[in-house]
């Protein structure tokens, strides 16, 4: 036992009985609360356990409701779009997005980029010319220019340093969409300045020199103005935008890359083919669903066998918990509950149509021949119950998974976690509480066993004078 301070000082001064006095006040004082601390500390684990297998059940029913909705949202469970002359275009689909039928496309313009190769210089070392290079915004229409007002023009300042390829980084670098390099062919260096697609991306380029008297010559700024009104061969490419008939109905873009088609389609325009149109179509992901079935069953499987050991009536942690139970109803269910109640008359409905089976002991098991029949006779109802819609497996398992999550449902995992968690609170304070009295305790304890400390002391001294004297007594006779 280790020995308190105090006592030791005591002992060392001679006085005392001998007893430590502080330490045995501490020792009485666990003692009185022992039990009591003991019982409640065993309980606050009981509940701590409870705690953590409530919130795993919870958190796996989230995690599978989660998985299932990124799968859907990004994965290849929407049908897939394909087209019948792919050099066309290319043609994807929207995750997520139920598409069906067949579409006809007839491209008619494709859209470009507005390029230009300026009056030949030497070299791509030759100097340009000092003074402001502006590039300004807007639709090049034959000889006419209408200028985009909605957009800055680009302005760059050039030194008497600069050169056929340093302004070229120049304009690459200022971040506006254009692309300029040097091209070096039998007319010499040419910088050649390309912009963005779309009608609204073409471009003029105007030179303010700081020659005192501007000559459109090489090593004069001046040289690099370009307007369409005065081209004369620097426009190699026009800008535009592409152009195209869906069905008959003619439409536009500002690119090649097209979104937001019906049927959540996008297009990347390949060529045109005017008079010719080619067909798009979608069909209905049968393998995928087939996959995302067999990984949905070994989810579920692992949801109910930590279930099962958790809320197991002997030992179980959560053996008479009401979420526990709640849960356990829920996946009883799930096979018989109707995801597609909006379906038509024959078409799938339940997880049962999709192979879910439930067995004997609480497990799941995926029925393939009965997700083939399915798939065979129904793939677009089957394809249907996989979207990010009100309906469906996701929306099922999202509601569950809520449900789960609901700290205002006595009922549910997270109601359960939420009263647990109450319980060991109370515990704590309950704990606090007895701290207090502990200590309260010991002080009492130390200031009366001090005092009987004293008056031990007091009588050994008494007694120690009388054998004294006694002893001188008997000496004297």
């Amino acid at each position: 036992m280790e020995t308190n301070p105090a006592s030791s000082i005591i002992r060392a001064l001679g006085v005392g009985s001998g007893v430590d006095m502080i330490q045995l006040a501490n020792d009485l004082a666990e003692a009185r609360f022992q039990a009591q601390i003991g019982q409640l500390e065993n309980r606050s684990q009981i509940l701590e356990t409870k705690i953590s297998a409530a919130s795993t059940l919870r958190s796996q029913i989230s995690q599978l409701a989660s998985a299932l909705g990124e799968r859907i949202r990004t994965g290849d469970l929407a049908p897939t779009p394909s087209i019948g002359d792919a050099s066309v275009a290319e043609v994807s689909g929207t995750p997520g997005v139920r598409a069906s039928g067949t579409y006809s496309l007839e491209v008619t313009q494709l859209a470009s980029a507005q390029t230009l190769a300026s009056n030949a210089y030497a070299t791509g070392g030759d100097l340009v010319g000092e003074g402001t290079l502006s590039i300004r915004f807007g639709a090049v229409d034959g000889a006419t220019f209408t200028e985009d007002t909605s957009r800055a023009a680009l302005s760059i300042a050039v030194t008497d340093s600069d050169t056929l390829e340093t302004l070229a980084a120049k304009i690459s670098a200022a971040g506006e969409g254009l692309t300029a390099y040097v091209a070096n062919n039998a007319s010499g260096a040419q910088l050649v300045i390309k912009g963005e697609e779309g009608a609204q991306q073409g471009f003029v380029v105007e030179a303010a020199s700081v020659a005192s008297v501007p000559t459109a010559t090489p090593g004069d700024l001046s040289y690099l103005s370009w307007a369409p009104a005065g081209d004369s061969g620097q426009l190699r490419q026009s800008a535009q935008g592409s152009a195209f008939l869906l069905d008959g109905v003619e439409m536009t873009a500002a690119t090649n890359q097209i979104s937001g088609l019906p049927a959540g389609m996008s297009l990347e325009l390949g060529r045109i083919n005017i008079g010719n149109p080619t067909s798009i179509s979608f069909s209905e992901p049968v393998s995928q669903i087939t996959a995302v079935m067999g990984d949905f069953v070994a989810a579920l499987n692992d949801i109910t066998a930590q279930l099962r050991e958790s809320a197991a009536p002997l030992g179980g942690e959560l053996g008479n918990d009401s979420g526990a139970r709640s849960l356990k109803r829920a996946l009883a269910n799930l096979t018989t509950q109707e995801v597609m109640p909006n379906a038509a008359d024959g078409e799938p409905r339940t997880l049962g149509d999709l192979g879910l089976k439930i067995t004997r002991d609480g497990s799941f098991e995926l029925d393939n021949d009965r997700l083939s029949a399915t798939l065979e006779q129904s793939p677009d109802g089957a394809s249907a119950m996989f979207t990010n819609g009100v309906f469906g497996v996701f929306a099922t398992m999202d509601d569950l998974a809520r449900s789960m999550a609901s700290r205002t449902d006595p009922g549910s995992l997270a109601g359960s976690v939420a009263r647990y968690t109450s319980q060991v609170e109370r515990i704590d304070d309950k704990l606090a509480d007895i701290a207090d009295q502990q200590e309260r305790l010991r002080e009492r304890l130390t200031t009366t066993f001090g005092a009987a400390d004293r008056n031990v002391s007091t009588s050994q001294s008494t007694l120690s004078f009388i054998q004294s004297q006694i002893a001188i007594w008997n000496q004297d006779s």
